[in-house]
């Protein structure tokens, strides 16, 4: 049996169904997206002749971003009092399936949103706003 097979849900992947989130102790209903991600710096050494002699690390970084629908942003910050550009938070993005006991958290630490456009345009049924955020960390329980 292969490790992966142990977070497999009945053979199945987790799915957006599956999917809670929950931003600075709020859970988010209307969300449409999430994505995160680490990156760490990373460059060739070289030395004598044409190959690199090994891959130099530096620092790592976390960014993301959520979209919500703007029923949630407007609750978010009424909720706070505060700008969603002044929020300092922990964004836990949990896999819950309904069939199975096997669920997976992930914890995007200190996530700050840098930029919070609202835009409509004719024909649309509802706003979504795209929230990119920096943070300062990920934790996978």
């Amino acid at each position: 049996m292969a490790l992966s097979d142990l977070f497999l849900i009945n053979g199945r992947e987790y799915e957006w169904g599956d999917i809670r989130l929950n931003v600075g102790g709020i859970e988010i209903e209307g969300f449409r997206n999430v994505s995160y991600k680490p990156s760490q710096e990373k460059d060739f050494l070289h030395a004598k002749g044409r190959n690199p002699r090994s891959i130099q690390r530096g620092n790592k970084t976390y960014t993301g971003s959520l979209t919500f629908t703007q029923s949630e942003l407007i609750a978010i910050e009424r909720s706070t009092g505060k700008s969603i550009l002044d929020l300092k938070v922990d964004i836990i993005v949990a896999y819950v399936p309904d069939d199975s006991n096997v669920i997976c958290t992930e914890v995007v630490k200190g996530a700050e949103f840098t930029d919070a456009e609202r835009k409509m345009a004719q024909g649309d049924k509802f706003m979504e706003i795209e929230l990119p955020f920096l943070a300062l960390g990920l934790v996978t329980l």
